[in-house]
């Protein structure tokens, strides 16, 4: 038997799960193929970064997410107490010390929110990654999933590898333990099927990377404690060791990863009995039983990246496939599920000859990179989690000095045909970066008076964004240009400020829209279409906003925003936010995946133009 998709997917994780949704949203004939005879049940992964949450929030599916989940609003510190202890005394540290054995143990040294304040308007959440998985499937379409299938080989037809529109990856797969042979045929192929890759073993492509020493346990537990802080995440270090707290979801469970440097010889040596032991030493004087233990298991520390990413652009490997670390990040399951977001709707693009197959190299330039760092960066923080010695570890400011890096906000791609770090402006926008996510901030829907997040006017339906940055409509001027304005857009967020005589907007915005959208679909469907005044709310009037900012999805004209202050004074500051002179203005092109392209001055559409016909395919002339 042969089915033949366009896109085949290998595993069912989180990198394939998540690029699945952007294909089925996008109508392309896709596939699945996870070796679990049925859907995870317990996951490793549990925490879920501030830029997963976004992530989420884009495909419209973070509300049964934060709902769920743990949120992480607060991190502890501990260390070792004793009379040389260079804390603040007082009736705090003495309890932590004397405690119920009265034998010198561990204290609080410091608390700190857990993401700070500003970098995002999502929180930091825990929810096992078998829920996650869940939400993702359903997004995805669960039909597509096909369980208990186990890969066998991958070929490419390399003979055929130019022909976009060939099927020329066969995939060889068995299904729930049968010897017979199942055959697909796709265009292309994204291996997702985790550390042990059997896409990647296909292609002869290897781990690169070293494994430590380190031996770490970790376990699910319900515990039976007087420790004060088991509901939050803390970090304990400790004269018998170090520990790190995840409370999980649903208020009871609590996620442990304990260091067992210097005990077992190997992880396969561990018992859960030794955890739970080292975990009563490592929190004392403070109580510590275990009556339930849902899920344990010991691993050693490795780095390792693969040599390739990607065979001829018809096979890619995502998630562990490629990159595999340690836990104590909580990188694993986020990184990976931003594999999948970054290709999906590159794939989708593609497929439906919307753009070139070059753009399908940008997946490799710009995850590779990323995985590079992340190798990096754990090898730093897990040598940190590692280290008894005094002043050294996870200290609290080591730790909000990485926050950036951990909340998953820290990715900047690099300059590519779709990120064009060496060809912007960003004097015009001094607190955007280029090839950074496009961060959220508070607006009001003109229509129904709604104060709102603007990325939420950015969803992830792999239409492009572009963002313009100009003038008070109730200025006569302002109100002119904007109607030349209206003659020119695609995927807009508008933030409309006061403009200097110097600034003519003579911007064809409409025939760049045309340029590139069939002609047979909406005018809004390759470019969304986001207004954004600087106007007060009550003197807007929308019979006088320009037609393009209202198209057939708009008819209610419910895409317009201001920047204002709402009823109960609350106010977004979105200039101010972004690092944008409202004399001055700017237009900000931003990706589908939410991550900025450009910046550009307010006058420069044909650098725009020539920017999208460097991957875009232009229909019209």
């Amino acid at each position: 038997m042969t089915t033949e998709v366009d896109v085949l997917i290998i595993g069912g994780g989180s990198a394939g799960l998540c690029a699945g949704v952007w294909l089925a949203r996008n109508g392309i004939s896709y596939r699945i193929l996870e070796r679990r005879p049925g859907r995870m049940t317990h996951g490793q992964a549990d925490g879920v970064q501030v830029r997963t949450v976004e992530v989420f929030e884009s495909f419209g599916i973070s509300e049964e997410l934060l709902k769920e989940a743990y949120h992480a609003l607060e991190d502890t510190f501990w260390s070792p107490a004793g009379p040389d202890s260079s804390e603040e005394a007082g009736s705090q540290q003495q309890q932590a010390i004397d405690g119920v054995t009265g034998k010198r143990g561990i204290q609080r040294t410091y608390s700190t929110p857990d993401t700070k304040a500003g970098l995002s308007h999502l929180p930091h959440v825990i929810l096992n990654q078998a829920r996650i998985n869940a939400l993702l499937t359903e997004a995805a379409g669960a039909t597509n999933v096909e369980y208990g299938c186990h890969v066998q080989d991958i070929v490419i037809d390399k003979s055929r590898v130019g022909d976009p529109d060939a099927h020329c990856v066969t995939v060889t797969a068995t299904k729930d333990g049968s010897v017979e042979q199942i055959l697909y045929k796709a265009k292309y192929v994204l291996g997702s099927d985790g550390a042990h890759s059997q896409v990647r073993k296909s292609l002869g492509f290897k781990m690169v990377g070293d494994t430590s020493d380190e031996v770490w346990g970790v376990m699910d537990v319900y515990p039976k404690t007087n420790f004060p802080d088991i509901r939050k995440k803390a970090i304990v270090r400790s004269v018998s060791g170090n520990i790190l707290i995840i409370p999980r979801e649903g208020d009871s469970m609590v996620r442990m990863y304990i260091n067992l440097s210097g005990g077992a010889a190997a992880a396969r040596d561990v018992t859960v009995a030794q955890l739970h032991q080292k975990a009563r030493q490592i929190f004392q004087p403070y109580t510590m039983e275990f009556p339930e233990t849902a899920w344990w298991s010991a691993y050693v520390i490795g780095q390792r990246l693969a040599d390739e990413f990607h065979a001829h652009y018809r096979v890619f490997l995502s998630g562990d496939a490629c990159h595999t670390h340690s836990p104590k990040a909580g990188q694993g399951m986020n990184v990976s599920l931003q594999d999948g977001y970054n290709i999906g709707w590159k794939l989708a693009a593609v497929l439906r000859k919307q753009a070139s197959p070059e753009l399908l190299e940008t997946y490799v330039l710009e995850r590779q990179k990323t995985a590079a760092d992340l190798i990096e960066f754990d090898r730093y923080w897990s040598k940190l989690f590692s280290t008894d010695k005094k002043g050294g570890g996870i200290t609290p400011e080591v730790f909000v000095k990485a926050g950036y890096y951990t909340a998953g906000l820290a990715t900047q791609y690099t300059d590519s045909i779709i990120t064009a770090t060496t060809r912007s402006q960003p004097s015009l926008a001094t607190k955007l970066t280029v090839g950074m996510r496009f961060p959220s901030t508070l607006v009001i829907r003109v229509g129904d008076a709604r104060q709102m997040w603007l990325t939420r006017a950015l969803p992830a339906d792999s239409r492009w964004h572009l963002a313009v940055f100009g003038g008070d409509i109730q200025d006569a001027g302002a109100a002119q240009r904007l109607q030349k304005v209206g003659h020119t857009i695609f995927v807009i967020v508008v933030l409309w400020a006061k403009l200097t005589h110097q600034y003519q907007l003579a911007l064809d915005l409409e025939g760049l829209v045309r340029a590139f959208t069939p002609s047979e679909s909406d005018i809004d469907s390759v470019f969304n279409i986001v207004l954004i005044l600087a106007s007060q709310r009550a003197n807007v009037e929308l019979e006088t906003i320009p037609e393009i900012f209202t198209p057939v999805s708009g008819k209610w004209k419910l895409n317009i925003f201001v920047d204002d202050e709402n009823y109960d004074k609350t106010h977004g500051h979105s200039y101010e936010a972004y690092g944008i002179a409202p004399n001055r203005g700017a237009l900000v092109v931003i990706r589908p995946d939410q991550y900025i392209s450009r910046i550009d001055p307010l006058d420069d559409i044909q650098d725009i133009d020539s920017f999208f016909d460097g991957f875009l395919k232009r229909l019209n002339p």
